[in-house]
């Protein structure tokens, strides 16, 4: 029978001991180092792990992070929506994002030009610039291959791409898949839409991008995700999931209620009635700001990797 512990504070301690002693404390904190428990499971035992996140993960500092994580070997397939991508170019190409205020003056912002993510500002500029940028880049995606599905699309992206800290260009470095289902939904859409009025012949598959997913893992794979956040992404990898036996590890981590009937708040018990996750599985939901569980979960699970060189350092 675990017992609750008190918290202290220890000098010179790592982030893994920290949230080892978090998982002592109660609530949430138990969840967390659960997650830290099996993301070492998904790696010692060779298990195929989907990360899925939203945009707005990307609008954050968490961009670099996901980056980091591709080039260390974490994920194997990578599930997310197309503003994060936009938001991933704008970023490479020296783009940077101001921290404001949830209680901005919206109207205002608006007449300066000024887009507002929760507490975090996108300039007007910064789309100027991407819509720039993009028909050159398709330009030279056409010359290779006029159909082509959302996964190739996204990795010629990513080859073109020279920034470290970019998500594309590290998924192409290390050839790690990018699936994203609703590629039309930002402004990636409207530019390959404006593209395509060109070069009518030039077609992106998002069906055929449907059977990769499927077949980047089998039955007989051992499959676990990493789900921040929810929407498309959380369900576009779960579904490949089902498809092929269920997830034998799931984590989930979400500000969203299960009340609502959302994707983004289904729980991982739910998920077992549609057999996405598995029965005996492995899986822990944790709530809270993913700009916070996130790091220490993954920082902790990085320092005991590292330590049994168990990723690509």
């Amino acid at each position: 029978m675990q017992k609750v512990k008190d918290f202290k504070w220890t000098k010179n301690s790592k982030t893994e001991n920290l949230v080892d002693a978090l998982g002592n404390v109660g609530f949430q904190s138990i969840e967390l180092k659960k997650a830290v428990d099996n993301v070492i499971k998904m790696k010692k035992n060779g298990a195929k792990i989907f990360l899925t996140f939203t945009s707005n993960m990307v609008t954050s500092g968490l961009r670099g992070f996901f980056a980091q994580l591709i080039r260390l070997g974490i994920p194997d397939v990578i599930v997310t929506t197309v503003g994060g991508l936009e938001e991933d170019i704008m970023k490479s190409q020296g783009t940077d994002f101001i921290v404001g205020d949830f209680n901005s003056d919206d109207l205002e912002l608006n007449e300066k030009g000024i887009n507002r993510v929760g507490n975090l500002y996108i300039p007007n500029e910064s789309y100027i610039k991407f819509e720039d940028l993009m028909k050159p880049m398709l330009t030279e995606v056409y010359k290779k291959k006029q159909r082509i599905t959302t996964s190739e699309l996204l990795n010629e992206l990513g080859s073109q791409l020279k920034d470290e800290n970019s998500i594309l260009y590290q998924a192409h470095k290390n050839k790690v898949p990018i699936f994203c289902p609703a590629i039309t939904d930002g402004s990636m859409g409207f530019q390959l839409y404006m593209f395509q009025q060109d070069n009518p012949d030039f077609i992106v598959d998002v069906v055929k991008d449907f059977s990769n997913i499927l077949f980047s893992v089998s039955q007989d794979d051992k499959k676990g995700i990493i789900s921040l956040g929810g929407s498309i992404s959380k369900h576009h990898a779960i579904l490949a999931g089902v498809l092929n036996g269920g997830m034998d590890y799931a984590i989930y981590m979400t500000t969203a209620r299960p009340t609502s009937g959302s994707m983004s708040g289904a729980t991982t018990n739910e998920a077992k009635s549609w057999g996405k996750v598995k029965d005996d599985s492995d899986v822990v939901t944790v709530v809270g700001d993913v700009t916070i569980n996130f790091p220490l979960m993954m920082t902790a699970a990085l320092e005991k990797l590292s330590r049994e060189g168990l990723i690509n350092e």
